[in-house]
This record gives C-alpha cells, sequence and structure tokens, in this order.
C-alpha cells in the first residue's frame, strides 16, 4: 500500500481525520505513490490555534536566536540537499539536476533570512520637537500562510517562511496535493534545528482547506503562488477578510531575440528556459520574438534540430533532460493546447504529442513541441500553457516586439538578446514587466532582491523575498517620546506641531 501523507501541527505528524483522501502519483509511471489526508475546516483550524499558542513566545524570540534557528535549518538542507531534490523528483517529474538546482534557489532565500536582523532596523530621529525623539520598530504580524504550488515545492515555500520566521511569525503552509512530501521532511528539519513546535505547520488539502485559512480570523496575512484566476480570488477574499495579501499570477514570458544577437546563446537560452521542468516554471519562456524574417529564419533553422533532439525521460534518468509532466489531467490539458494551435493556424514544427517511452507507457510524457508563425490572436499565445510548447511570433521591428510584450496581460518575465545596448536599456526602462532578462532568459532574482510581476501576474503591493518580503511580514510601529521634563504645563486642544 502507498504511504499515507499527514498533516504537521505542533511539531508532531497528525494523521488526517476529516476521511477525504487524494492519490499522490509517480508521474513518470502514472502509478500511485502515496495516499493525501485532505484537511477539514476543523483541521485548519487545529493549525492555526497551535500557531497563536505559540506567536507571542516566538515573538519575543531574540530577532540573532531566530537567525541561528534558521542557519541549523539551512546546514541541514545543505547534508541532505539530495534528498529533498529526490522527493522532489517523485512526486513533480522533474529531472535530479533540475530538483537539486530548487533547492539551491531556496536555501538562498534562508541564507538572506539568516540576515534579516539587519533588515529589521527601524529608525531614529533625536529631537523632533523640543526634547521629543521618534522611532520606529518592525515588529511581526503573528500568523501568516503559504499556499503554495506543485511545480516547485520547495522553492516557492522557501521564498515565502524562513522570510516570515525571521521576521518573528509563525507560519501554515499549504502545500500544492500533486507533490506534498517534501513540505513534511522541511517541517521536521525545522523542528530537528530548534524551531518550537507550531511555529511551523503544514496542512495538506484542497479547496477547503485554502477556503479556511482564508476566512480564518487568526491568519493575518496570505501568500499565494499559481494561476492568474486563483490568485485572483485569493487576494480578493483575503481582502474582504481584512488580511494582507500577496498573491503571484499566470504568466507569458517572451523574449525578443534581435538581428545582431548570438543565435547559439539564443538558442542555448531557448532549450532550457522553454522546455526545462517541461515548462512548468512561471518564469519558462513560452514565446519567441525574432525580429525581422532573417533572423526569424535562421533561428527556426538553429532550434528545430535541438527540439527534435530533445532528450525526454525519467527525471531518475541522468541523461534525461526533461521529465513527463505532473498528472494525466494537466497532461491532457497540454496536449488540447497544441491542438488548438492546430487548428488555429500555427505552423506545428515539432509534434509532442504521442510520445510514448518503453517502460514508461503509463507516464505523463509530451515532447518538446515548437511552433512557428503564432499570431496574437491565437489561444496559445494569449494563455499560459504551463508545458512544453514553445510559440514563435515573428516582429518587423524591435518597436513591434516591445508592443506584444507591453500589450499582453501578463506582466512576470521577459528578457532580450542583444549586443545592442541601447536597444538593451530601451527594453529594459520601457517594457511593462516586473523581472527583465538582458541575455539572461530567466531573469529569476537573487534572495536578496524580491521576485513578483506586474499586471494580471501580481496581486497585492509586495514581491517576495528579499526587502519587499520583510516588509510584507511586518507592520511599521512609529513612537514617539518626551520624558517628564520636558513636558510643559496644560492642555493642548489643537493639532499637535513640533517646535
Amino acid at each position: 500500500m502507498p504511504d499515507t501523507i499527514n498533516h504537521y501541527i505542533d511539531g508532531a505528524e497528525v494523521v488526517g481525520a476529516s476521511g477525504r483522501t487524494a492519490a499522490v502519483f509517480n508521474p513518470a509511471t502514472g502509478e500511485p505513490s502515496g495516499t493525501l489526508a485532505l484537511a477539514s475546516t476543523a483541521e485548519v483550524d487545529a493549525a492555526v490555534r497551535s500557531a497563536m499558542r505559540a506567536a507571542p513566545g516566538w515573538a519575543r524570540v531574540t530577532p540573532t536566536r531566530r537567525a541561528r534557528i534558521l542557519n541549523a535549518f539551512l546546514r541541514i538542507l545543505e547534508s541532505r540537499a539530495e534528498e529533498l531534490a529526490a522527493a522532489i523528483t517523485a512526486e513533480h517529474g522533474k529531472v535530479l539536476s533540475d530538483a537539486l538546482g530548487e533547492v539551491q534557489r531556496g536555501m538562498e532565500v534562508v541564507e538572506f533570512a539568516i540576515g534579516a536582523p539587519h533588515l529589521l532596523k527601524g529608525e531614529i530621529t533625536e529631537n523632533v520637537g523640543s526634547r521629543v525623539d521618534s522611532h520606529s520598530l518592525r515588529q511581526p504580524l503573528g500568523v501568516v500562510a503559504g499556499i503554495t504550488p506543485f511545480n516547485f515545492p520547495v522553492m516557492v515555500p522557501m521564498w515565502m517562511f524562513p522570510v516570515a520566521l525571521a521576521c518573528g511569525n509563525c507560519f501554515i503552509l499549504k502545500p500544492s496535493e500533486r507533490d506534498p512530501s517534501a513540505s513534511l521532511l522541511m517541517a521536521k528539519w525545522l523542528t530537528e534545528a530548534g524551531l518550537p513546535d507550531g511555529v511551523f505547520n503544514v496542512v495538506h488539502g484542497d479547496k477547503e482547506a485554502v477556503d479556511a485559512l482564508l476566512h480564518h480570523p487568526g491568519i493575518q496575512a496570505i501568500s499565494f503562488v499559481g494561476s492568474t484566476p486563483i490568485a485572483r480570488y485569493v487576494y480578493e477574499t483575503a481582502a474582504l477578510n481584512g488580511k494582507r495579501c500577496q498573491a503571484l499570477g499566470g504568466a507569458k514570458n517572451h523574449m525578443i531575440i534581435m538581428p545582431d544577437a548570438d543565435l547559439d546563446q539564443a538558442v542555448d537560452a531557448l532549450m532550457g528556459a522553454a522546455y526545462g521542468s517541461a515548462g512548468e516554471r512561471c518564469m519558462a519562456i513560452s514565446v519567441a520574438v525574432p525580429v525581422g524574417e532573417e533572423t526569424a529564419d535562421a533561428l527556426m533553422a538553429k532550434l528545430t534540430p535541438r527540439v527534435q533532439a530533445l532528450k525526454v525521460g525519467p527525471g531518475t534518468d541522468p541523461q534525461s533532460e526533461m521529465g513527463p509532466l505532473v498528472t494525466g489531467q494537466h497532461l491532457d490539458k497540454v496536449r488540447g493546447y497544441i491542438d488548438a494551435g492546430v487548428a488555429e493556424g500555427a505552423s506545428l514544427v515539432v509534434d509532442g504529442r504521442g510520445l510514448k517511452l518503453q517502460g514508461y507507457e503509463g507516464g505523463y510524457f509530451v515532447g518538446g513541441t515548437l511552433f512557428d508563425h503564432v499570431t496574437t490572436d491565437m489561444k496559445i499565445y494569449r494563455e499560459e500553457i504551463f508545458g512544453p510548447v514553445l510559440a514563435v511570433v515573428r516582429a518587423d521591428s524591435f518597436a513591434v516586439a516591445a508592443k506584444l510584450i507591453n500589450d499582453h496581460e501578463f506582466g512576470n518575465g521577459t528578457a532580450i538578446f542583444t549586443r545592442d545596448g541601447d536597444a538593451a536599456r530601451e527594453f529594459a526602462h520601457d517594457i511593462q514587466v516586473g523581472m527583465v532578462g538582458i541575455n539572461v532568459p530567466i531573469p529569476v532574482p537573487m534572495a536578496f532582491h524580491s521576485f513578483g510581476g506586474w499586471k494580471a501576474s501580481l496581486f497585492g503591493d509586495h514581491h517576495m523575498h528579499g526587502p519587499e518580503g520583510v516588509r510584507f511580514y511586518t507592520r511599521l510601529k512609529a513612537i514617539t517620546t518626551r520624558w517628564p521634563t520636558g513636558i510643559r504645563a496644560g492642555a493642548d486642544f489643537v493639532m499637535p506641531t513640533m517646535n
């Protein structure tokens, strides 16, 4: 029988009591690998109440002590990174080298959070008025929650909880039900590192658990990453319930290839950015925009054989460059998009449908897919596919290419490949997108910067991790102080001013 995957509440695994479960599958074989307990509203409440009990004590722990616990957690991550990566590959399907890269990018946020005491410093001004001083503090919110997607079951939670914990908050994680096991490993290792019981809890579940978090009065803030429709729902529901919210949505990331670009470099970049992790990345490049017909023809001549030769296989095979999609339902969805592209008249240059691997016939595999002559009215251009499907949209000029990006509803990430500094600078300054790469195909900021898009790719005022993460997980308190020797006699009935 597959293993049962339980919740983690108050420092220990807790067997699900709702009576509802869901199967977890190995994407490479299509076979069930575990049974996941789905939380009821009551179980979510138990996790939140555990965090609420722990919150006052954790908030009083010095920032330095909190940082030391996170540092101990980092040491555990460093020594067990392969174990965590294996859990990712087993349930998500991405190749092991990519899973290890995900763990590394998550660890970088932990490293940043260890230095958060520096960012928690307030400000002070002496003598804002005669013998009156003012200073500010950044204080924790209390109990906060993160709702995370299947595509990065380690990195995206680590965008959230290390910063939240460093700031003195307690955290409830609701991971994706597709690949939940990594979250339990992280919870156990946090406890091993010395985190007090109740400060970090994990509840598994579906919409019932999400709604329970969104409506729970004990939750002060919600962080979310997922599709745009759900991000909008999470943001609006959280706001209606008086919570802070940062909700990252979908993407349709374009990469412009200028006529002066190094085409070999651009093709290498497109292969990794479009087909890495089977395209299941919110920062994947899904639209290539070569400028000029000559550039487009040359790009396609180099790109087509590379896509045809893409090595697709189980994530545990070191020869695999791309693994399976996460579920059978998602496989059907991606195939449906390819069907739609053909129906709408795009040129299907490389067709990934129908791929079958010997010994893995039940796996959720689709080959790398490449469309040319895609137009902006097509479904495969407008919507996020979240699979290994690259659309090539030919543009007559840089201005036309940039307008494509600015006119799209999403504004998550984008890139330009060029040797022209003028074009690069104009692109970086004028493009209406939150994260920009210049000859960098996946411009994910380092942990000490902040991650987030524009337009329909982000709902809320704050990006994730980095300085923005610290601001999101703390509230600012301003204190004005005057001691008795500086107080003059008598009541004052006018607006106070400083003289």
